[in-house]
């Protein structure tokens, strides 16, 4: 299907020194941004941080407090919701239940007197494969289905850009992710400026080319996903999007193209290039799934990083891979994710083990340490390896 049909072309986004103070707090403080037409950039984030505040800045629901909101290049700061080249396709689909498909898809059409209604809006529905249900009401249609009815509804509209506010969250995970490949295809096809706002790390890096995390009204770190997870800035970031492995020591060298930290006694050497600080007392990082489990520290391989010994206290397994907790004297609870190759967990609870990885896979974050080198966000495996200890130490009692 030609783009054309749907969009003479998407257009650029630049928000610029928005703020958005509401009687009692700041939603968002002096935010700078600019997406690019022909995008789909997704703005990810925790309840509360901004993200949605942002999208109805856009859509003209909201009026900034300070700032400027430019589409296409033409300011549209003060201008109303229907004079803007912008639509929303919200989580609660909005879709009229006393019209059919067809009329629902046409209904802007017909309001805004465009020439052959019918027609484009048959054509948004083949977009979406549901020509065939073009008679039928909303009621008789799944949620993924309605779902696509009301993306038809905006599309044919012709915005140059598309707001999507968190459209996915009232479907079941198969569907989500179903419509997640959908979406991304349809916003290749038609070349609109895609802008989605989510609280969903998985749904973000599925379809967006950019991403921007939000925290307390600001963003943290923008990029491509797969730099964000594999190179995260900060603290937020690296528990946001996924788990990390966080630990605080001082730099003890950096001579060449890497820097060695101490981790719990131990040498660990990061790629200055993936070090956002390199001097003084930092935060090293490690993804669970980089980490390998060895049960002798000679069977580490040779120049990777390693801490130990430790002692396994939980396993978890969940089909495709197993999560591992392991005690480290002095360091606390680490977390290490391994693909089930063979028919299930291969360290048994209670095993002493060194964990290894390899140092291009370590990083170093830009927040200060805290001094108790103590992070907020682990609280919930805090929790689980207390949990799991006690229940050790029940069984070997009883052993």
């Amino acid at each position: 299907m030609a783009r054309g049909v749907f969009a003479e072309s998407g257009a650029d986004l630049q928000l610029v020194g928005i703020k958005k103070r509401f009687p009692g707090f700041t939603a968002i403080e002096n935010l700078d941004l600019t997406i690019p037409a022909g995008s789909f950039f997704a703005l990810l984030g925790p309840s509360g941080c901004g993200k949605t505040t942002t999208l109805r800045l856009v859509a003209g629901l909201e009026e900034p407090t300070e700032g400027s909101i430019l589409i296409g290049g033409k300011d549209v700061t003060n201008t109303k919701p229907f004079q803007r080249p912008v639509n929303t396709v919200f989580q609660s689909y909005a879709l009229f239940p006393h019209m059919t498909i067809l009329e629902n898809v046409a209904f802007g059409l017909r309001r805004r007197r465009i020439s052959d209604p019918v027609a484009k809006a048959h054509e948004a529905l083949r977009l979406v494969e549901l020509d065939h249900l073009a008679a039928r009401r909303p009621a008789s249609l799944s949620g993924g289905q309605q779902q696509r009815v009301a993306l038809a509804r905006a599309v044919v509209n012709r915005p140059a850009l598309l707001l999507l506010d968190e459209p996915l969250g009232a479907l079941d995970l198969k569907l989500r992710r179903q419509m997640q490949l959908e979406l991304k295809s349809i916003q290749t096809e038609v070349g609109l400026t895609f802008v989605h706002v989510t609280h969903d790390q998985e749904e973000a890096m599925t379809m967006a080319d950019t991403v921007a995390v939000m925290n307390k009204g600001s963003i943290e770190q923008m990029g491509a996903p797969e730099v964000l997870y594999e190179l995260p800035a900060t603290v937020f970031v690296a528990n946001f999007l996924g788990q990390s492995n966080l630990f605080v020591g001082p730099v003890l060298d950096g001579g060449g193209d890497t820097i060695g930290v101490e981790v719990a006694g131990q040498r660990i050497s990061v790629p200055k290039a993936r070090a956002q600080r390199t001097t003084g007392s930092v935060t090293v990082g490690v993804r669970p799934e980089k980490l390998t489990l060895h049960e002798t520290a000679e069977a580490v391989p040779a120049g990777r990083n390693q801490l130990g010994p430790g002692r396994v206290i939980d396993v978890s397994f969940s089909g495709v891979s197993t999560q591992y907790i392991v005690a480290i004297p002095g360091l606390g609870s680490v977390v290490v994710f391994a693909q089930n190759m063979a028919s299930g967990p291969v360290v048994a609870l209670g095993t002493e083990v060194w964990v290894a990885w390899d140092a291009q896979h370590t990083f170093v974050l830009a927040d200060e340490p805290p001094a108790d080198g103590r992070f907020s966000d682990d609280t919930d495996t805090d929790m689980i390896a207390t949990q799991a200890k006690e229940r050790l130490l029940s069984e070997l009692e009883e052993a």
